[in-house]
């Protein structure tokens, strides 16, 4: 039985982590070291940390926000947002991110996909993947990027099969559907995902409730479960989640 882990996600503007509900109305969450150091102690196993405005503001990741962040904390940091060369991929785990994860990049540049994990290896490439229900699409989900703005019409789980292919070590599907709704991951999202590839699968996108986290794994297949408003906002610990979900007889490190 593979061990579940629990990823809290900081979502960066402006130096501040912030959370929205599908993508928008955005609402100040705290300091991002405060909350890094907080959910360490907590017991998260791994920690993402995605600048959410740097693609739409076509500029880089804040290297600055990655350091702070970085020098406080041990476990596992993924960065993403504004990532588009190697170069970038250098400077961000040079300041101190464990792994990387595009997003647009990705779909724009493939390629990119392929040369990161030839020179950083698998493990420390993730590929975050936005979904958005289009019926018109064989899987019925379609790839939007640039912050979840703009539908590219690449079906989601075609695009997945070939970040896998590509060298992609984690995927990372957020359905826009549920982002923020605290209503439940997109368990057909995240199922669909999970049954197309062979590499950890990162449900995220809609936690709100203990069931929610236990549902991800036992319908959707994830292995790693991500969430930001339920935390954030104290309305779960991460000790409660582990603690129901070891109950439900998962495996988790307490």
């Amino acid at each position: 039985m593979k061990t579940i882990k629990i990823m809290p996600c900081l979502d960066m503007k402006d130096g501040r982590v912030v959370k929205g509900v599908n993508f928008i109305n955005l609402k100040d969450a705290g300091d991002p070291v405060d909350n890094a150091v907080f959910y360490e102690k907590e017991g998260a196993d791994e920690l993402a940390m995605l600048d959410i405005t740097a693609t739409l503001e076509n500029r880089k990741t804040m290297l600055k926000w990655v350091k702070d962040v970085a020098s406080v904390i041990n476990i596992p940091l993924t960065v993403g947002g504004g990532i588009s060369t190697l170069e970038d991929i250098e400077q961000v785990i040079e300041a101190g991110a464990n792994k990387i994860s595009m997003n647009s990049a990705a779909v724009r540049n493939p390629k990119l996909i392929e040369e990161a994990a030839k020179r950083y290896g698998s493990e420390r490439v993730t590929i975050a993947i936005d979904g958005k229900r289009n019926r018109a699409l064989p899987s019925g989900f379609e790839v939007v990027v640039s912050g979840g703005t703009k539908p590219v019409g690449k079906d989601a789980i075609q695009w997945a099969k070939q970040c896998e292919n590509l060298g992609a070590g984690t995927i990372l599907p957020t359905s826009m559907d549920g982002d923020g709704t605290r209503e439940g991951y997109d368990i057909e999202f995240t199922r669909a995902i999970t049954e197309a590839v062979k590499v950890p699968v990162i449900a995220s996108g809609g936690a709100g409730r203990l069931e929610h986290f236990y549902e991800a794994v036992a319908k959707g297949g994830a292995q790693i479960l991500l969430a930001a408003s339920v935390f954030h906002f104290r309305i779960l610990s991460i000790k409660e989640v582990k603690e129901f979900l070891k109950a439900k007889g998962l495996k988790v490190n307490i």
